[in-house]
Order: C-alpha cells, then sequence, then structure tokens
C-alpha cells in the first residue's frame, strides 16, 4: 500500500512550499495513530503597501515569469536554416556562426524577440570573409600608407581574380615542362625599363635593398652618406636593415654635406674586402640650405675606378621621368648615369601591389636572383598578376590622379557640393558647404615637399568622424578646424559614393549639432 501524501505533495515526491506566505499549524494523526503529524496551511502575508495579496490555491505552486533563454533556438538548428546556406557557402561556418551567437544573446538581453534571430543575423554578416573593408580616400594624400598606398587599376584587379585559381605562372602550356616563375611579368618590366639588363621582383622595397646588398658584398662593407640615414616606417631604420644582412656600414660626410672625396676616402680603406656603394634617395624629407651631395653619375665613375658596384636606392618607384615630379629620381636616369643596380617599390608612384624591384646590369642581378635569401623574398602568383597588368594596361590610378587638372577636379567640387546641400536638405545649416583650393601631396615616401594644388568640399569639424565611421568609410583630412575632403586622391568613378557617404553624415551630424544662438539682427 502506498504510503499517504501530504496535501500540497507532488507525485514526484516533492513537497512545492509557497516561500511568500505566513503558516498555521495544525495537528493530525498520521497512519500509525500515534505519531502527530504536522500539516501547514499557508496564508497571505500582509501587504506592506496597504494592498491586499491573494493568495494562490492551497498547495499551489507560485508561477515565474518565462526564461528568454528558453525562447532562443539551439546554435545547430540556426545554422541549418535554408536562409543561411548561401551565407555560408559564400563567408564561411565561422564567420556565419559568430553572428548567429551574437543574434541568441540579443534575444536573452531582451533587445530582440525571437522572430527576428535570422534577419538579425543577415544584418551581422560582413559583407566578405576578410576584415579589410574599402575605404574612400579623400586625404589628399596620393599614396597613404595607413590606406595601402596605391590602389590597383581595373586590369590589376581583374588579372588577381584570374590569377587566384590555379595558373601557368611556372609552367610551359605548350612544352608541358617547368619556366621562369611570372616570366610575363618580367618581360613587362624589362619592357617599361629598357636601360635595364636584367630585372627582378621581391616582396617589398626594403627586401629588394637587403637582397641586393647581401648578393653583392657578403659581410662586407657599404659606404653610405650620413646624409642618407634615413628612418622609414614602423620605426625601422636603413642602417638597421643593412646590418642584419651581416654587412657593416662605413658613413661618411655629414648630414647636409657629403663630397666625393669622403667616399673616395672610404673606398681606399676598405681595400680588397667586399664593398658596395649605396646612394638612398631620402623620400620621407627634405634638407634644405648649405648641402651638398655627388650625383649618382659621378659616384658610377669613382666606383669603376675601384671596382665596386654602385647600388641606388630611388623608393619611391618612378621608372621614368614625370613632368609633375621634376625633382623626383627615376629608375631610367639612374641607370643611365651608371647605377649597377636600382632598387625601389612596386606600390608607390609605379602604381602597382606591394613588391620590391631589382633592376640593373644583367650579371649582378642574377646573382641577386640566384642567392639563397631570394627563395625567402620571393613574391606570389597575384602580386606577378597585378603587376603585369600594371605595366601593360591602362594609367594606374595613382599617375591619373597626379596628372589631373586643377579645372577637372575643381569642377567635381562644385557638382558635389550643389548635390549635397539640394539631397541634405535641413540636415545641413548655411555655409556648411564650401568649395576650396586645397593642396595635396605624393605621400607614401615620394616626392617630399612638392605641393599639388587641388580642390575640394569644407565641411563642419565633425564631419570627419560620422564619415570615418559610415557604412562606407570615407577618410578626410581636418585642417583649421574643418572637415576637408579633397578630391585629388578621390577617383572620379567614386564620386556617386563619396556623396552617399556625404549625404548620410550629415544625417549623421545634425541631430548632435549644438544650436546657435541667432544674433539680434536675424531675430
Amino acid at each position: 500500500m502506498a504510503p499517504h501524501r501530504a496535501r500540497g505533495e507532488e507525485a514526484s515526491g516533492f513537497l512545492v512550499v509557497p516561500a511568500v506566505f505566513n503558516t498555521d499549524e495544525t495537528e493530525h494523526l498520521g497512519l500509525a495513530g500515534s505519531i502527530p503529524v504536522r500539516l501547514r496551511r499557508c496564508a497571505p502575508r500582509p501587504s506592506t503597501r496597504g494592498a491586499s495579496v491573494a493568495a494562490p490555491a492551497y498547495g499551489e505552486a507560485v508561477s515565474a515569469p518565462p526564461d528568454r533563454r528558453r525562447s532562443v533556438p539551439r546554435t545547430d538548428t540556426l545554422l541549418a536554416d535554408p536562409a543561411l546556406a548561401t551565407a555560408t557557402a559564400d563567408l564561411g561556418r565561422p564567420l556565419v556562426k559568430a553572428a548567429v551567437v551574437a543574434a541568441q544573446q540579443q534575444v536573452r538581453d531582451g533587445s530582440l524577440e525571437p522572430a527576428g534571430l535570422i534577419a538579425a543575423v543577415l544584418a551581422g554578416l560582413p559583407s566578405t570573409a576578410s576584415s579589410l573593408r574599402p575605404v574612400v580616400n579623400a586625404t589628399g594624400v596620393l599614396l597613404h600608407t595607413n590606406l595601402g598606398r596605391a590602389p590597383l587599376s581595373a586590369a590589376a584587379v581583374a588579372a588577381i581574380t584570374d590569377a587566384a585559381g590555379t595558373t601557368d605562372v611556372e609552367l610551359d602550356l605548350a612544352t608541358g615542362r617547368r619556366a621562369r616563375r611570372g616570366r610575363g611579368a618580367m618581360a613587362a618590366l624589362a619592357a617599361a625599363v629598357p636601360d635595364a639588363g636584367g630585372v627582378h621582383v621581391v616582396g617589398n622595397g626594403a627586401g629588394a635593398l637587403v637582397l641586393a646588398v647581401t648578393a653583392l658584398a657578403p659581410g662586407g662593407r657599404v659606404v653610405i652618406s650620413r646624409g642618407e640615414m634615413v628612418e622609414i616606417g614602423d620605426g625601422f631604420r636603413l642602417q638597421e636593415l643593412i646590418t642584419s644582412t651581416g654587412a657593416s656600414l662605413l658613413e661618411v660626410g655629414t648630414t647636409n654635406r657629403t663630397h666625393l672625396r669622403d667616399y673616395a676616402g672610404a673606398l681606399d680603406a676598405v681595400g680588397d674586402a667586399p664593398c658596395v656603394v649605396l646612394k638612398v634617395h631620402p623620400s620621407n624629407f627634405r634638407i634644405t640650405g648649405f648641402t651638398s651631395a655627388p650625383s649618382a653619375a659621378e659616384l658610377a665613375t669613382l666606383c669603376r675606378e675601384h671596382g665596386v658596384p654602385l647600388v641606388v636606392d630611388i623608393g619611391s618607384g618612378l621608372l621614368a621621368p614625370h613632368p609633375a615630379l621634376p625633382e623626383e629620381p627615376d629608375a631610367a636616369t639612374a641607370l643611365r648615369a651608371g647605377a649597377d643596380l636600382v632598387t625601389a617599390s612596386c606600390d608607390k608612384l609605379l602604381g602597382g601591389p606591394q613588391g620590391g624591384l631589382v633592376l640593373g646590369r644583367g650579371d649582378l642581378v642574377e646573382r641577386a636572383r640566384r642567392h639563397p635569401l631570394a627563395r625567402a623574398l620571393r613574391v606570389d602568383k597575384l602580386m606577378l598578376s597585378a603587376l603585369e597588368a600594371t605595366l601593360l594596361g591602362p594609367a594606374a590610378p595613382v599617375v591619373a590622379a597626379l596628372e589631373a587638372p586643377v579645372a577637372e577636379i575643381t569642377e567635381r567640387a562644385r557638382r558635389l557640393a550643389r548635390e549635397l546641400v539640394q539631397g541634405a536638405g535641413e540636415a545641413l545649416a548655411p555655409g556648411d558647404v564650401e568649395v576650396v583650393r586645397t593642396t595635396s601631396t605624393v605621400g607614401g615616401g615620394g616626392a617630399p615637399g612638392v605641393p599639388l594644388p587641388s580642390a575640394g568640399l569644407s565641411l563642419p569639424a565633425a564631419f570627419a568622424e560620422a564619415l570615418r565611421t559610415g557604412e562606407a568609410p570615407v577618410v578626410a583630412r581636418v585642417e583649421g578646424g574643418a572637415t576637408v575632403v579633397d578630391l585629388r586622391s578621390v577617383p572620379p568613378a567614386a564620386d556617386a559614393d563619396l556623396l552617399a557617404a556625404l549625404l548620410a553624415g550629415a544625417r549623421c551630424v545634425s541631430p548632435r549639432r549644438t544650436p546657435v544662438s541667432p544674433s539680434p539682427r536675424e531675430a
């Protein structure tokens, strides 16, 4: 016979006892007839606020608010939803899962209803599997290092897409045998610099210089002017770069003046030890005033007399003279002056992908190409394809920006100003938008101190943050307490995107603007 259950006891054997009620006790005889059993009868606790609280039925459990966590679907259930199949195929399961987990937390926090989970997941997904975001460069700096330096041409972008799969990068399809890596890009580079007897490409400009020094003067001496001991990006210094190869520096001259006799004395002191003379273009600063330095032609003659090679690092990657930058050194001029090797970057004034060029005497380039370090600095098929398309295709965006007439840039600024004022309406106050003359720069370690006349828009200072943090980021510059949108660094094809970002920025800035008290005349 089953034991007797007191009133309020569940079939599971657990007694449900409401915690918020006072109790009265009565005694009854248990089944044994002699053991008194106390049963508790619940009575409502008087309300402290003067309102009566209804008691639940005898033995009834108090109902708790529903737990929102129970309404959140399982992660695997959401990931299996057909609406997320395309996103999973395009972006990968980890990124989609991260968006799912974020949306689930919103439901738990009460900021999202369960019915809106899938829509929230889709809205929270990135457009690509990479965290890098396209940015409109409106700084007026054509080669902005923080923004990736030279933007690629449409032809180079298409070439990268074609090269993303399997390619004939080291295969001769006609014979079925192995071929020289990137032979098409090397042929295009040789055609672009006919004064070079040999050409080679590595990962970046610093790599090109390191490879040249290591191949030509292993463990030897590098003669360099003190006025050319530059510091490059992120705190790296030229002397540290060179000594990392095992070579030692032999500094000559002073910061502002170095003479040919300084180099001659150093070469006499070196004797027969491995040696190279290095001439570096200080491409990220200028020293003016009481200055002097031997030309590349003068150094080339001296080096031939002593039987040592001359390496000229031109930095910015200009392959031939450009009328807009008459003082910027270029590869063709340096080679004609007698440089044995010229090193440079690909992603600056050349307008290509990141890479480093080694150009010059065929035997010396081959020595560098066959050095074991060259393998560590080897470039991939994507860089090779983009470089070839840059050299053979239409003008790179940086070249187009450099050559854009000021009159055309000014007309673009006026048109954007009109459309912005018309589209923004009351979000802009009178005088918020002005067409202004500006000055652009090359940047990226090229043509320091060379001004490029330009034009753009002047907007309230608050626009800088609104544009930078918008859905389609635009990076401008703050100058004189205003946001300046310089159009020389913005390709004309991006004007529509720029206008949309400016309109969105106006709507963002307008509610935060501090009201200005009207003047007595306005009142």
